[in-house]
């Protein structure tokens, strides 16, 4: 397993994109062995990551964040950047298998030498979001790439936790402000320290600068993620490449100020408390339901709930009752 792992680490360090593939793989891997490998890699790669800007973006089915971060993504090749592409892929409740087009969606930027983009399943859970993401996210910054997109599938639960993991969440808009508005929480656009009307083009123009005033007057009744700053709104057109090179100036600018007021340090620090925390309730509920005691109880318990001889709450608290025992067991044996 050593030697895996050197010669893993290896080919990152040396910008080999099928290295870099495979750990994301084992990172994403549920088995114990592949677990243990990834983690020995990551701890190798550790001094060699978070020098790179971490972007999440977001919005509902059809806004158009596939076009925006091929256009995103294209002007910063241009620029020299060596850009990763993080999207999270739904998981199939059912077979457990996911969608993984996002190399049919972003074409030409799946093309380029500069660009890597990886499909991130999230396996059905939130947790999957994050470890899989995040590990993923530190990969590809070992490997050099300086830029790391995060693509949400839509707005939901999920931009939580994407939030929770980047510099920067930017939130695409339709031009159809009063549709969007009504099927967006407000806890999601308060997360968001930039909003962007995309599809501001051709017919959509006027609806578009319509929609930027609506979304500018919902935004001064939110409270500000940082005292002093407010969440800008803004045009483009991802389609006609209109728009982008600005949003990246304001991207930069916005980063740069965070570094300056202190945010910055101190957001990646909160991050690394948010994801050990996660972390350590993940391991806890696979311990869990791992063990033989639990899957016993389970079984016997499931069947006085379905006959009507006990309740959940009681049959939950049993098993962790159980659960709580056993674990003091083996600490102290």
């Amino acid at each position: 397993m050593r030697e895996r792992a050197t010669k893993l680490t290896e080919g990152i360090l040396g910008r080999k994109r099928r290295a870099l593939a495979q750990a994301i793989t084992l990172a994403e891997s549920t088995r114990k062995d592949d677990m243990a490998l990834s983690q020995q890699v990551l701890q190798s790669l550790m001094p060699h990551t978070g020098n790179s800007v971490r972007i999440g973006i977001t919005g509902v089915p059809g806004v158009g964040k596939s076009t925006f971060i091929e256009s995103l993504g294209s002007h910063l090749t241009e620029k020299d950047h060596r850009i990763a592409v993080l999207a999270v892929d739904p998981s199939s409740p059912y077979t457990g298998g996911s969608i993984l087009g996002d190399k049919t969606r972003m074409q030409n930027l799946s093309r380029m030498e500069q660009v890597f983009i990886r499909p991130s399943p999230t396996a059905g859970t939130l947790g999957g979001v994050s470890r899989k993401t995040r590990e993923s996210m530190l990969l590809c910054e070992a490997a050099g790439y300086d830029v790391i997109i995060v693509e949400t599938v839509g707005v939901g639960q999920s931009e939580y936790e994407v939030a929770s993991m980047v510099d920067f969440f930017l939130m695409l808009m339709l031009p159809n402000a009063g549709d969007s508005l009504q099927g967006i929480k407000r806890g999601i656009m308060e997360l968001a320290d930039y909003l962007l009307v995309n599809k501001a083009d051709a017919d959509q123009l006027k609806r578009a600068k319509a929609a930027e005033r609506e979304y500018k007057n919902a935004l001064h009744l939110l409270r500000p993620k940082y005292s002093g700053y407010t969440t800008e709104t803004a045009l483009c057109s991802a389609l006609e490449n209109q728009g982008i090179a600005e949003a990246w100036e304001h991207v930069s600018d916005y980063i740069a100020r965070l570094k300056n007021d202190g945010h910055f340090n101190r957001n990646r620090k909160q991050q690394l408390v948010h994801w050990t925390r996660r972390l350590t309730e993940d391991l806890l509920l696979s311990d869990f339901w791992d063990r033989e005691e639990t899957k016993n109880s389970w079984k016997s318990l499931i069947t006085q709930i379905e006959q009507g001889n006990t309740t959940p709450v009681i049959a939950g608290r049993e098993l962790v009752k159980k659960f709580s025992g056993s674990s003091s067991g083996k600490s102290t044996g």
